[in-house]
């Protein structure tokens, strides 16, 4: 197996050895490991090279927190079988290793090259191999923890669905299929949903500055962002709640984003606007025909009457309708106004094991969760006796 050195703190790759079936090779940068694994088609927008790039930009250079890409091949041929774009870093006391994520990558996932497993037994092999190289990577690890993993590719079984150690994750996708005919796919929404969005269209189209307008250059992109900021700070102040996406590395991440990705039509921005002010944005990233919106804000309370939120999805769905996208996935997270556009429920899996001896306490905790998940009424009742507060996204 891979095993990593430091230099000053940092990882390096070290040439690999063999395995039974796959083996490993780690690094510590982000444009090392894809030179080394070549093109790839993402399998879902958030595995797409510009978001990692940025990604990995914004933190990983921050404190306590490790790049360890991990390049898996067939052992025999050399044939690419999987990249996992992973981090490792401290949490009570412990070493995880965990995708790129910080709660910003919706979906997580290995990109899956020709080698891949294709049944559980080869997924196995894999994940063992995973794990091994993970033991001996200089600086050590006690937990490996993935989350949010889509249960299917593009059509097909994620092999990491097919381990033992997954199960079901609390969190879905909402993905919506129009289909060629957008009016079409208008109609199947509930008549008072349809009905609301015209009248708020009509509403806000009373001032005569009134405009839906999709970014088309980084500087008017990254300046609709900055509204984005503001208007969804002082929301989460109103609330009260704890609100991270414009910390120094959440802001960097989402800027170099949007700076480096609106160019490529991977990051899109999306505003409403009458005159100089912006009452609504939405910023969403898209892979083909498919879209991902990951960022709302709007004006608050002066443009309630014409529910900028809900507006500014409609438009933008519309719009990029047009432009070829028929899958508009509203990413996790059950909230009332996305049940109005008539997601379905993409299952997510999590999956963890323990790296050392530190590590076994935790790992059979996540066992004994992902088992009890799968007897929500029984969950349900256990959070309730421990005075677990209901989520606020079914509200």
């Amino acid at each position: 197996m891979t095993v990593l050195t430091t230099s000053a703190g940092k990882l390096s790759a070290q040439a690999p050895s063999r395995a039974v079936g796959f083996r490993v090779e780690l690094f510590p940068d982000w444009a090392q490991a894809v030179a080394r694994w070549g093109a790839f088609d993402p399998p879902t927008a958030f595995q797409h090279p510009q978001w990692y790039a940025s990604w990995y930009r914004a933190f990983a250079t921050t404190a306590g927190i490790d790049p360890l890409i991990a390049v898996v091949t067939d052992a025999v041929t050399g044939e690419r079988a999987a990249l996992l774009p992973l981090i490792r870093r401290r949490q009570s006391g412990i070493r995880i290793v965990e995708f790129a994520d910080l709660d910003l990558t919706d979906y997580n996932a290995p990109l899956f090259g020709p080698a891949a497993p294709r049944d559980a037994a080869a997924a196995r092999r894999l994940w063992r191999a995973l794990r091994a190289a993970l033991r001996k990577a200089n600086g050590g690890a006690d937990l490996i923890r993935l989350r949010k993993v889509p249960a299917e590719l593009d059509g097909r079984a994620n092999p990491l669905a097919l381990l033992d150690a997954a199960g079901p994750c609390p969190l879905n996708g909402n993905p919506v299929l129009t289909g060629e005919d957008y009016d079409a796919w208008r109609y199947t929404l509930e008549k008072t949903v349809r009905k609301e969005l015209e009248r708020s269209w009509r509403v806000f189209t009373r001032d005569p500055s009134a405009a839906f307008t999709i970014a088309a250059g980084a500087n008017e992109a990254l300046k609709i962002l900055s509204t984005t900021e503001t208007q969804q700070g002082s929301r989460m102040a109103r609330l009260g709640l704890n609100f991270i996406l414009n910390d120094a590395n959440c802001a960097a991440f989402y800027r170099g984003l949007v700076r480096d990705g609106v160019g490529q039509g991977y990051a899109l921005v999306t505003a409403l606007t009458a005159g100089d002010e912006v009452v609504a944005t939405l910023l969403g990233i898209r892979t083909g025909a498919r879209y991902v919106m990951i960022r709302i804000s709007n004006a608050g309370d002066k443009w309630a009457n014409c529910s900028p939120g809900r507006l500014i999805i409609e438009r933008t769905m519309a719009a990029l309708h047009k432009d070829g996208v028929r899958e508009f996935d509203f990413s996790i997270g059950n909230y009332a106004y996305k049940r109005r556009f008539g997601p379905r429920r993409m299952p997510l899996v999590d999956l963890s094991a323990s790296l050392s001896w530190r590590g076994w306490p935790h790992a059979l905790r996540d066992r004994a969760v992902r088992a009890l998940r799968r007897y929500p009424k029984l969950d349900a009742r256990l959070k309730q006796a421990l005075g677990r507060p209901p989520s606020r996204e079914e509200g």
